[in-house]
C-alpha cells in the first residue's frame, strides 16, 4: 500500500479533498460543502461507483493551519494530521502538493525533494524562470519531481487526439477559457499540447489586458494557437481545432474523469519509480506560460522560447 501525505490548501483550490476523496474511495458531502465546495460534493456522489484507487491511500495532511486540516481529513478519511514537513516526510511514501499558488511551491517542495519523496506538484508547476529552472536541476539529478494539469487526461482531449488522422493539417487551434492566465491558462495549453503530441514552441505574443489574455502561441511545425483567458465570462473550457479537411470542438466538462486519471498516472508512476509523464514537456508549458505573463509586461512584446 502506497501510503500518499497531501499538502493544502490554496484559496479556491479543492483539489485536497477532492483527490483525497478520489483516492481513498469515501467522502463527507455535508464536510465538502462546509468547506464551500458544493460541486465537488455533487461530482464525487455522481461519480461514487468509481471512487478509490487500489494501492494507495491518503493517509496525512498538512496544511498551514491545524483547522483547515482537521476540515479536510473529515472530507476523505485522512487518518494523519501533521504538523510539518518533516513529520510527513518520515511516514509516507509519495507526495501530492496541492495547491495552485506557484509562487510559494519551491519552497514548499524543497523539504520533500531533498529527502527523495516522489512529489506530484498541482498546475502550475511555477510562474518563474528561476524557479523553473530550479526544478529542471533537481529532476537532473535523479529527483522524482511531476507536474501538469489534468486536462492533459481529460476525455475530451483524448477523443480529439484520436480525430486528428481524420482533420488533415491541423492550421489552427483556439481555446477559451475564464479566470486568469497563469492558473488557468496551463489548462488549456497542457490541453492543446498534449493533443498535440507536445510540439515545440518558439514565441509568444500576449496583446491582452491583466483580467483578459490573448496570447498567441508559434510553434516549431507551423502551427499556430491563440489563447483566450478572460475573469469575467462564462463558459468551460473549450478548444478548437482547424484542419485543411474538418474541424472539431472540444469541449471539456468531465472534471471529475481527468482528476481520476491524473491521480492514477502519478500513483502508477509510484509504483514505477519514476514520472511517466517526461519533465521536458511540463517545462515547454511552464516556459510558455511565463512567456505569456513577460509578453503582457513588456506591452505586447514577442518572447521567444529558446
Amino acid at each position: 500500500m502506497i501510503k500518499i501525505g497531501v499538502i493544502g490548501m490554496s484559496p479556491g483550490n479543492a483539489h485536497p479533498t477532492s483527490w483525497s476523496a478520489i483516492i481513498n474511495g469515501i467522502f463527507n458531502a455535508d464536510e465538502i460543502v462546509s468547506l464551500g465546495y458544493p460541486a465537488v460534493a455533487a461530482y464525487l456522489q455522481a461519480n461514487k461507483a468509481t471512487l478509490g484507487i487500489p494501492g494507495a491511500k491518503v493517509t496525512h495532511i498538512l496544511t498551514q493551519d491545524a483547522a483547515i486540516s482537521a476540515h479536510i481529513a473529515r472530507t476523505a478519511g485522512i487518518a494523519v494530521i501533521c504538523n510539518s514537513a518533516e513529520e510527513m516526510i518520515a511516514e509516507v511514501d509519495a507526495v501530492l502538493l496541492c495547491r495552485d499558488d506557484p509562487e510559494n511551491h519551491r519552497e514548499m517542495a524543497k523539504p520533500f525533494i531533498d529527502a527523495g519523496i516522489p512529489l506530484f506538484i498541482d498546475k502550475p508547476l511555477c510562474d518563474t524562470l528561476a524557479d523553473l529552472e530550479y526544478f529542471a536541476a533537481e529532476v537532473a539529478k535523479g529527483k522524482f519531481i511531476m507536474s501538469c494539469s489534468s486536462q492533459r487526461y481529460a476525455g475530451e482531449c483524448m477523443a480529439a487526439k484520436q480525430d486528428l488522422p481524420n482533420m488533415g493539417k491541423i492550421e489552427l487551434i483556439t481555446a477559451v477559457g475564464k479566470k486568469d492566465w497563469t492558473k488557468y491558462g496551463v489548462h488549456l495549453l497542457e490541453g492543446i499540447f498534449s493533443i498535440m503530441d507536445d510540439p515545440k514552441p518558439i514565441s509568444v505574443i500576449n496583446v491582452g489586458k491583466p483580467d483578459a489574455a490573448i496570447v498567441k502561441i508559434d510553434f516549431e511545425n507551423g502551427l499556430q494557437v491563440t489563447v483566450h483567458l478572460m475573469e469575467h465570462i462564462s463558459g468551460t473550457f473549450q478548444i478548437s481545432i482547424f484542419g485543411q479537411q474538418n474541424w472539431k470542438l472540444v469541449d471539456v466538462k468531465n472534471s471529475y474523469a481527468m482528476f481520476r486519471d491524473n491521480v492514477i498516472e502519478f500513483i502508477r508512476s509510484v509504483q514505477e519509480g519514476k514520472p511517466r509523464l517526461e519533465f521536458a514537456k511540463t517545462e515547454q508549458i511552464i516556459k510558455t506560460l511565463i512567456a505569456g505573463t513577460e509578453s503582457l509586461k513588456q506591452g505586447g512584446k514577442k518572447i521567444s522560447i529558446n
